[in-house]
């Protein structure tokens, strides 16, 4: 399931550590133990949901070398949502879909292996060095050909807009998150324009989490930032494979840049068109578009019935929550949304979610760290374990009394009442709803379920309409343990869609990106994550893994809203590399 580090309805390698989105579910694996198994990638019509579980730092993407690709043909794929706001390294910009969009035509800095190790994107990056300890400075030596596409030179401008913007230091910018911007001291020019010196006035690991993106100088305008995407991609103010051909909230259509240094893309095309889950997989089995997520029982039984189809599946790197408004008048007293967990039965929502497909997945603990990572522990409280009785015990601790006749608790005369949001005609979310309702019902907490359509996402997220919602974060860059804690539980983030947090369990999240040993780092986010999530603002759901159907042939692709199929290497995918099998 997902929302993002991006925010997704269910998070990407973004300009933050998490993007958001729609919250979608997983497949699964049916491999059976003692029995050799084809690997996690296999042909739809003849492997059945006979496949072995993914292997660690494997990539799930039918990855080729360029010479066995031809040259030509398109891809079309379904997203979401387009826009409304083109501006990916904003909060209102910080999603999924746009993610998806800005690795087309903007600038990536870094590559990362499936298991998530760096390396500079040499189209960008000739080098990046670590030019002092104390302080820590870092150097990065920019590649003489990399240039927006209106002629200006990519340069440490460039660096230093990014921090200006990101930083949180400036008034009138709201970036998904600050960490590592906000301890630059400095961004200098070295040698030339094209070596940039970074200073930090306090150590930041991994400083690879910083400049994923960058934002163009001329776009640095607090006015344009904010508002100057809205409906508007820019692409002279890009720097990628592809440019922006045509776009509308419906559809938009990226060609090759013509002003691109690096290796040609191979594809003519690519277009996104938004739709529901539902017409999705019908326009998969009508050819119109070339992939979909099979992450349900029917849709998998869907792409089994076809022909030259493959079934690509990995572990997730995305995090299904519920989020609570804690402004809301109904979600003020912690102690109903602690009874709201309380009453929910995890197993059984992993039951519905995963129905059909063998996917075997704990109770979730962390909205930051992935069961499949090492360090990851499960945060959430003991007391938020499933209970019923508990939860009648927490409101009636709290001066809750039951009315009989009504069956569900009241204070004041008022009753305890949540609406919960969800997203999309997807029969799987609309029986987790229906669930949660009995669930919280046997509880006596009253839930009235509110299904909006999936172009309403950004617009009920960012504007707060909401009192209990479904969602997901996309993991943005491998580095959640440093860049992730703040975004999504800091009490002064635009990100933290909750409202609720403190300002000393802020300084245990910054803590984590002082600390350059990477266990220690991330013990100390386990640390402040479990304060954190005992304030009941949100609830980590799960991952589960990520299924797609492909049509055969489709080389070096496999992503879609819920992440890749080859792991973190999927946050910088190289377009310009997808293509499409030469014939035999």
């Amino acid at each position: 399931m997902k929302t993002m580090r991006k925010a997704t309805g269910a998070a990407v390698a973004l300009a933050s550590g998490v993007a958001l989105a729609l919250s979608g579910c997983g497949g699964g694996s049916n491999a059976s133990s003692g029995e050799a198994q084809p690997p996690a990638g296999f042909d739809a019509a003849t492997m059945g949901t006979n496949y072995a579980m993914p292997v660690k730092g494997q990539a799930y993407n039918n990855p080729q070398s360029r010479d066995n690709l031809k040259q030509g043909g398109t891809l079309t794929l379904a997203t979401t949502e387009i826009g409304p706001n083109w501006n990916q390294m904003s909060t209102d910009g910080n999603t999924v879909y746009m993610n998806w969009m800005w690795q087309l035509y903007q600038p990536q800095l870094w590559d990362w292996d499936v298991s998530g190790n760096p390396t500079p994107n040499p189209d960008y990056l000739d080098k990046v060095d670590v030019t002092s300890e104390d302080p820590l400075v870092v150097t990065y030596t920019i590649n003489d050909k990399a240039t927006f596409n209106d002629g200006t030179p990519i340069d440490y401008t460039a660096f230093a807009a990014t921090v200006t913007a990101q930083s949180g230091k400036t008034d009138g910018y709201n970036p998904p998150m600050t960490d590592g911007y906000d301890v630059v001291a400095s961004v200098e020019k070295g040698s030339s324009d094209k070596e940039v010196v970074v200073t930090f006035e306090t150590p930041f690991f991994p400083y690879q989490a910083l400049f994923i993106n960058l934002i163009h100088p001329k776009a640095l305008d607090v006015d344009t930032y904010m508002s100057g995407w809205v409906n508007q991609p820019h692409n002279e103010w890009g720097a990628g494979p592809f440019t922006v051909d045509s776009f509308s909230d419906t559809q938009a259509t990226f060609v090759p840049n013509d002003k691109w240094w690096g290796n040609k893309p191979l594809l003519d095309k690519i277009t996104f068109k938004t739709m529901d889950a539902s017409a999705s997989i019908n326009a998969f089995q009508n050819g119109e578009i070339d992939a979909t997520d099979v992450a349900s029982a029917d849709r998998l039984k869907t792409a089994q019935s076809m022909q030259d189809v493959q079934i690509r599946v990995n572990y997730a790197t995305s995090t299904g929550v519920w989020e609570f408004n804690t402004q809301a008048d109904s979600l003020k007293d912690i102690a109903v949304r602690q009874a709201i967990v309380q009453s929910i039965d995890l197993e059984k929502i992993n039951e519905i979610d995963f129905q059909g497909l063998g996917w075997d997945e704990d109770p979730l603990g962390s909205e930051i760290m992935f069961p499949f990572q090492d360090g990851y522990e499960n945060n959430m409280p003991a007391d938020a374990a499933y209970s019923t009785a508990n939860a009648k015990k927490t409101l009636e601790g709290a001066g809750y009394t039951l009315n009989a006749t009504s069956g569900y608790y009241e204070k004041d005369g008022k009753p305890v009442a949540v609406r919960y949001t969800w997203f999309g005609d997807g029969p799987i979310r609309a029986a987790e709803a229906k669930a949660l309702q009995a669930m919280t019902k046997a509880a006596g907490i009253k839930l009235d379920l509110d299904n909006q359509d999936p172009s309403k996402f950004s617009d009920t997220v960012l504007g707060g309409n909401y009192e209990m919602l479904i969602m997901g974060w996309a993991a943005g860059d491998p580095y959640g343990y440093s860049t992730s804690g703040c975004q999504l539980y800091c009490s002064s983030s635009d990100s933290n869609f909750t409202y609720i947090g403190k300002p000393e369990i802020d300084t245990e999240f910054k803590k984590a990106g002082q600390i350059e040993d990477m266990g220690d780092a991330i013990k100390q986010l386990n640390k402040a994550e479990k304060l954190a999530l005992a304030l009941y603002g949100t609830v980590p759901i799960n991952n589960g893994p990520l299924m797609l159907a492909v049509k055969a042939g489709l080389a070096n692709f496999g992503a879609d809203n819920n992440g890749y199929t080859n792991g973190f290497q999927g946050l910088n995918w190289h377009p310009e590399n997808i293509g499409w099998e030469k014939a035999a």
